[in-house]
């Protein structure tokens, strides 16, 4: 048989290779994550027709002379540029902004995908849709997340409770007049709770008289008192206000109130109570997501606390990933192990939330592989059909 018989055979074997990939590409144009593919041909063994020989005393070498049996794939290569982002707006969809994967856990064994359309269930596990798997990183606990920890189904349940803190500390702040009229009483209250989230009231009752301010405290049962004294620069002056320990604070029950930011200067009032350290019980009404992969959960109290943080992962050779359908990957031994971690971090990139990344699907340059495709498989059956009438040449030599 014509050796060009057989080169046409792989040749048409090659580029129907190449048609398919081609076609799951423009199949996969609106996907989202999906990575598009390439397909990267050699040429096959070469049969040696002459061998070459070295230059002798009035003779020159000559080359070998090959003939080649036709071609092969030599690879399906995965194309991992970024695609395009289209805004959502949805809470949970997410976008990878660089490199990296979201890691996903499907019964005992672990994904990696770019596909950042997420989901919740009945039980607030956050899952990719149709597959089901559960979205991998890192729980809060009391609002600190340890990266370092194992790696955990995340969990986001409408109704999370965020537990009741006692206040400790209260701090008033601002300017007390010096100046102003004796008999003068001034007022300020701040909310404080207990450990079980009760709310009570913490007033400072300030009285000016001929001798200067005196401090009066009341929260529940607990009271206190004291004279304040200023400095001529107008700082506290905590030696001279006899109720008061370095730097100008006082106990109340359980609560430390801090007066040390208070001056004492002419013309200005200014004293308001500030700041206090506790908070009531709350539940998850929502939730936003950072550039870092941190879940920042709102609570009914007013208060936003870390519910958790997605974990990412990055490959040395994410080309070595294989495909294994629903827009997953898994590693291999070419990939190498995952370098898990938060976003931002260790090369991998940034997450926005409210978008997704598209196919990086060219049309422009598939369509102009199926055109390459189309007419390489052409020409190698032109080269079957003329190697046919070759050998159908040679049959009618016997009539």
């Amino acid at each position: 048989m014509l050796r060009s018989l057989f080169s046409g055979i792989s040749g048409l074997r090659s580029h129907q290779t190449m048609l398919d990939v081609t076609g799951n590409n423009i199949a996969n144009v609106n996907t989202t994550g999906f990575k598009s593919s390439q397909t990267q041909f050699q040429d096959a063994l070469s049969q040696v027709v002459q061998n070459a020989s070295g230059a002798q005393v009035g003779t020159g070498g000559t080359n070998p002379a090959q003939v080649g049996l036709g071609v092969r794939v030599a690879g399906v290569t995965t194309n991992f540029t970024q695609g395009a982002s289209q805004l959502t707006g949805r809470s949970t969809d997410m976008m990878i902004q660089g490199d990296g994967f979201f890691v996903v856990r499907k019964g005992a064994d672990t994904f990696y995908t770019r596909a950042g359309g997420f989901d919740f269930d009945a039980t607030g596990q956050m899952v990719l849709p149709g597959e089901g798997a559960l979205v991998q990183g890192w729980a809060a606990v009391n609002g600190i997340i340890d990266t370092n920890s194992p790696l955990t189904d995340l969990r986001v349940p409408a109704g999370t409770l965020m537990g009741a803190v006692a206040t400790t500390k209260a701090t008033y702040e601002g300017n007390l007049q010096s100046d102003a009229a004796n008999g003068t009483v001034i007022e300020r209250a701040i909310t404080a709770y207990d450990s079980t989230g009760v709310e009570r009231a913490l007033t400072l009752t300030l009285t000016k008289a001929a001798g200067g301010w005196t401090m009066t405290a009341a929260s529940g049962a607990a009271t206190a008192s004291s004279p304040l004294a200023f400095t001529s620069t107008g700082a506290l002056d905590v030696a001279a206000s006899t109720g008061l320990t370095a730097p100008g604070t006082f106990a109340l029950g359980a609560v430390t109130v801090d007066l040390s930011k208070i001056t004492g200067f002419a013309g200005v009032q200014t004293i308001a109570a500030s700041t206090q350290d506790g908070h009531s019980a709350g539940t998850l009404q929502a939730f936003s997501l950072g550039a870092d992969g941190t879940i920042t959960g709102s609570f009914s109290n007013g208060l936003k606390q870390t519910v958790g943080r997605i974990a990412l992962g990055s490959f040395t050779n994410p080309a070595g990933l294989e495909k294994s359908g629903g827009s997953l990957f898994r590693t291999t031994v070419n990939s190498g192990n995952a370098q898990v971690g938060a976003a931002g971090t260790g090369g991998r990139g940034g997450l926005a939330g409210g978008a997704l990344e598209m196919s990086n699907v060219d049309l422009s340059s598939e369509f102009t592989n199926l055109i390459i495709a189309q007419r390489g498989f052409q020409a190698n059956s032109r080269v079957i059909t003329t190697s046919d009438e070759l050998l159908q040449e040679l049959v009618n030599l016997k009539r």
